[in-house]
């Protein structure tokens, strides 16, 4: 009965991020005490004050059908936000609502790329950027960067890439899983290079906005040369811990956010009512509400550059935003315990989750296989022994 899937379903690749928590998921139902580091999930409660919100909004009756793009209160909010934050000018009618940042990302992709389009990707970048562009029958190429270099590209880098096929590039910052934060400068180099190739887009993905440990969050469509060419993707799920509320948002040209909207026409229709009231309270609240999430992620990878630095074979930067580190641990290819032999980052995630019971994501679902995405959205006590238990069980390998 396989047989009878389409090309597209089978040629899908799983998301590793999800396989790994299911993995976990599935030994700790065995009785294993499984830590998992795999998922991007904030480990707080969403704020008070947006539940209120979303109570409110079922009982004031935002139960029914919403506009497609969103409701109109809500897209007026969000480019209120923009202003107000990113110092970007937009209208309710730039502005499109769906179910989560995934499916803003998804929308755009579809409404952009033709079959043989190619699609510039810097590595590490996240873990479905490159599907949703083979989904599209797209061409994904790869930018490789190294944790030498901030795991960012330069605008020289990007220069050497870009062809005459090449349609759309997409990138985060802060980086999942890298961590990385593009710099005001570093940005405006980039948009240099953008701004030569008219036909050229890009995708800014800033769901981590309010997870920057750097100061200010730049934004790449405040440059007034490339704004008609970018299109910024944010959302309420990382900054406000809600994740499961499912709201993303894309800021864009018009021609660009009707095209999404037809697309999600066909889709979903449009994102949840309820969520869309508690999205609303979230973006029109001072971003200050969720500092201290963001100073006890800080301390947080502080403390675990502290416990990295312990593991000799562990090459790593210094993350400025998101809740990962993407450590280099090529080093240890090539080792053995037992019958486990490490050749590549899958066997290293397989070995130290059977070996220490902590899941973590490979590189290579991020286009570097040299390196490793650990999650610390979990309390420091949990952090501890997760990286005790890597640490001894790295210690076996020779």
């Amino acid at each position: 009965m396989m047989n009878n899937l389409s090309d597209r379903i089978s040629n899908l690749a799983e998301s590793q991020t999800i396989a790994m928590a299911q993995k976990s998921r599935e030994m700790k139902e065995k009785g294993i005490d499984v830590i998992s580091l795999s998922l991007g999930e904030p480990d707080f409660d969403t704020p008070d004050f947006i539940k209120e919100a979303a109570k409110k909004a079922i009982d004031d009756n935002y139960t029914h059908y919403p506009p497609v793009p969103g409701y109109l209160e809500l897209r007026k909010a969000i480019a209120q936000k923009l202003k107000r934050d990113n110092n970007l000018e937009y209208g309710p009618e730039n502005i499109v609502v769906s179910t989560g940042a995934k499916q803003s990302l998804m929308n755009v992709v579809l409404s952009m790329v033709n079959p043989g389009d190619e699609v510039i990707l810097p590595a590490p970048y996240w873990v479905s950027y490159k599907a949703m562009v083979e989904l599209a029958e797209g061409v994904p190429v790869v930018i490789p960067t190294s944790v030498d270099a901030d795991f960012k590209i330069s605008a020289d880098d990007l220069k050497k890439y870009i062809k005459r096929k090449t349609k759309l590039i997409i990138f985060s910052s802060p980086c999942n899983p890298s961590g990385s934060v593009y710099s005001k400068e570093e940005l405006k180099q980039i948009a240099d290079v953008i701004k030569a190739k008219d036909d050229l887009f890009v995708i800014s993905d800033e769901i981590y906005e309010l997870i920057n440990f750097s100061g200010q969050h730049e934004s790449l469509a405040q440059f007034e040369a490339i704004k008609d060419q970018v299109i910024t993707v944010n959302g309420v799920s990382k900054g406000f811990s809600m994740t499961g509320w499912r709201i993303g948002y894309i800021a864009a040209p018009e021609w660009i956010a009707k095209a999404c909207t037809k697309i999600q026409g066909q889709f979903t229709s449009g994102a949840s009512t309820i969520a869309q009231m508690a999205a609303k309270a979230a973006v029109e609240a001072d971003p200050s509400v969720v500092v201290p999430m963001k100073e006890k992620f800080k301390e947080r990878r502080d403390l675990m550059l502290s416990l990295l630095y312990e593991i000799p074979n562990f090459q790593t930067h210094v993350p400025e935003g998101a809740f990962y580190l993407f450590p280099n641990v090529s080093r240890y290819f090539g080792k053995a315990y037992g019958e486990y032999e490490i050749e590549n980052d899958t066997d290293l995630c397989f070995y130290l989750l059977q070996e220490a019971n902590v899941a973590v994501v490979p590189g290579s679902a991020f286009g570097s296989p040299e390196c490793l995405r650990i999650s610390y959205a979990t309390s420091e006590d949990i952090l501890r022994e997760a990286m005790n238990r890597i640490k001894t069980a790295l210690d076996k390998l020779a």
